[in-house]
C-alpha cells in the first residue's frame, strides 16, 4: 500500500514506509505526533517535510490498522476452568 507521498523501497530504511524522496519514516512521524509534537515542530525539525506529508503518514497508519486482521485465540486457562 503506497501513495504518491509514501513509498516502500527495500533499499531505503530497510523497506519501512517513508515519505517519498526522503529517509523520514511514517513510523517516526506517527511516534512524534503521539508524543505531542505539533505539525509546526515536525516541519521545523524536518525541512523537507510538508503538511501534506504529515497527513499522508497519518492516513497510511489509519489505512494499515484498518486492514489488520485480528485473530482471537481461546484462553487455555479460562477454557480449562469452565
Amino acid at each position: 500500500m503506497t501513495t504518491d507521498r509514501i513509498e516502500i523501497n527495500p533499499h531505503v530504511m530497510m523497506g519501512k514506509p517513508v515519505i517519498r524522496g526522503t529517509r523520514i519514516t511514517v513510523e517516526l512521524i506517527l511516534r512524534k505526533l503521539s508524543e505531542g509534537c505539533s505539525d509546526e515542530e515536525l516541519l521545523d525539525a524536518f525541512p523537507r517535510l510538508t503538511r501534506d506529508d504529515i497527513r499522508a503518514a497519518s492516513r497510511y497508519g489509519a489505512d494499515t490498522v484498518a486492514h489488520e486482521e485480528i485473530i482471537l485465540l481461546p484462553n487455555s486457562e479460562a477454557s480449562s476452568k469452565a
